[in-house]
């Protein structure tokens, strides 16, 4: 292939993975945009407020990201089943999808209402707060089934191409979120003061029910959403094709071992990611508030940025599982790789953001000057390794195409838990009588260790996925 060819060829093809990625980008912007709403309005509370919130979402946000990254497997499987043209098969695994996801989403309620209080009573959190925290989480368990169905017709959705959906939704569920925030956790006496002695006498009335208001909002937005996207599904033309069989089905053992099988590795690999910075963040407690809220407000910033990679790699699983589908291997071989240099691209759009504009974004979060000085070195830090994080987020999005999940699972636990945190450990706090140790610093180098060692080992696992000779790698 001649170089002018396969350079047009890869704008083409950026293009396409670019308009797949707009909307799963905003979509996670919005998604963290409701975490932003919660924690800025419980601020606005009360300290108590804002302390049980924050501690009850690092309970039992961890055990979202595990069951919507083990719901992500149904992506490929929808993507390689469109290519296929097989839409008679896509039906029955959403459905089994559909049964993982009412399981998960109970048992999740359930284990964050009996074990919170434990939890709480194990961190030492203050009395005062372990109680409005509790309140929280008893709240937001009554949303956790309805979370797990939306993000499962999410994948669906994005499986078949149709990445807006998963945009309008989570706009939808930021704007029913905000406005539920406002009315449940203020009240009557916030809206008062907010808009004036004219409100009607209903609004008026409403209690100000601070973390449990917060609770409540969050679970009424994930019902709405899953009532919302479900209602879609079965209504829009775009999902017609996949309207084929029956409407519904009881569980099948085989369907659902295959969505575990491809999800669960997912899922543990997502865990292990999110509960490497919050270990840092607690490791990171005794060393001051300074500390604490740098590493915070440079992480914080760090996470919205990656966005961009990671909705590029999500958008290459849809397209490589739709090109093997379609038995295009070599292009699904070029879509890969050709994916993979998109994101290295976006890697240097990050580094000049965080390089120039890193000072002006740390005004935002906090105007104390030794906070700032130490997140926007932190900032400089965290542009060392976007290439590596770019790297590592859109290759593992290319093997999930492959459905290649089990070895994604042991690099991220190997090259997170043990290179990551632990030379991050070994970096910070020292070693007796060789150096004291680079505090902050040294986890951060710890995450460029571990970061780089998934990217190498990944980018290993997707040559030898595509390499010439292999049965799925090979074709027209």
């Amino acid at each position: 292939m001649s170089l002018s060819r396969r350079a047009r060829l890869s704008r083409i093809e950026a293009a396409r993975l670019g308009r797949l990625a707009l909307p799963i980008l905003g979509a996670q912007l919005a998604q963290i945009g409701m975490g932003t709403v919660d924690i800025a309005m419980a601020g606005h509370v009360d300290a108590t407020t804002l302390a049980a919130v924050s501690v009850g979402s690092s309970v039992w946000l961890p055990l979202v990201v595990f069951m919507i990254g083990t719901l992500m497997g149904l992506t490929p499987i929808v993507a390689q089943h469109v290519g296929a043209r097989a839409f008679d098969r896509i039906r029955p695994a959403v459905h089994q999808a559909l049964w993982v996801a009412l399981v998960l989403g109970v048992l999740s309620a359930l284990a964050i209402v009996a074990a919170g209080p434990a939890i709480f009573q194990l961190m030492a959190v203050p009395e005062a707060i372990a109680a409005q925290a509790t309140i929280y989480l008893n709240a937001v368990a009554l949303g956790l089934p309805a979370i797990a169905i939306y993000e499962t017709l999410r994948f669906y959705s994005d499986g078949l191409g149709h990445t807006r959906a998963s945009l309008i939704f989570a706009l939808f569920g930021l704007a029913v979120n905000t406005v539920a925030d406002g009315l449940l956790m203020f009240g009557g006496p916030g809206l008062t003061a907010l808009f004036g002695p004219g409100l009607p006498p209903t609004l008026a009335a409403l209690p100000a029910l601070g973390a449990l208001g917060c609770g409540l909002a969050t679970a009424i937005s994930m019902g709405l959403m899953a009532a919302a996207l479900f209602v879609y599904t079965r209504r829009a033309r775009v999902y017609a094709d996949a309207r084929t069989g029956s409407a519904w089905s009881l569980p099948s053992p085989g369907l659902i071992r295959e969505q575990l099988r491809i999800g669960v590795p997912i899922g543990v690999s997502v865990f292990a990611e999110v509960s490497l910075f919050t270990a840092i963040a607690l490791f990171l407690a005794g060393y001051g508030e300074v500390v604490i809220s740098a590493h915070t407000v440079a992480l914080n910033f760090g996470s919205v940025l990656f966005m961009l990679p990671l909705s590029l790699g999500m958008a290459l699983t849809v397209r490589i599982g739709q090109a093997r589908g379609r038995g295009k291997y070599r292009h699904a071989r070029f879509v890969a790789w050709n994916g993979v240099a998109c994101a290295l691209g976006v890697a240097v759009l990050i580094d000049l953001i965080l390089i120039f504009g890193g000072p002006y974004a740390v005004e935002i979060y906090t105007g104390a000057p030794a906070v700032q000085q130490l997140a926007v070195q932190l900032l400089l830090v965290a542009a060392i390794y976007q290439f590596s994080d770019a790297a590592q987020v859109s290759i593992a999005g290319a093997l999930r195409g492959y459905k290649d999940t089990r070895i994604i699972m042991a690099v991220t636990v190997f090259a997170y838990w043990v290179v990551g945190l632990g030379s991050g450990y070994w970096l910070g706090e020292g070693w007796a009588g060789v150096f004291a140790g680079l505090g902050v610093y040294g986890y951060w180098i710890g995450l460029i260790a571990g970061l780089s060692v998934a990217a190498v080992l990944l980018g290993a696992r997707l040559r030898w996925t595509t390499r010439p000779g292999r049965p799925n790698s090979i074709g027209a």
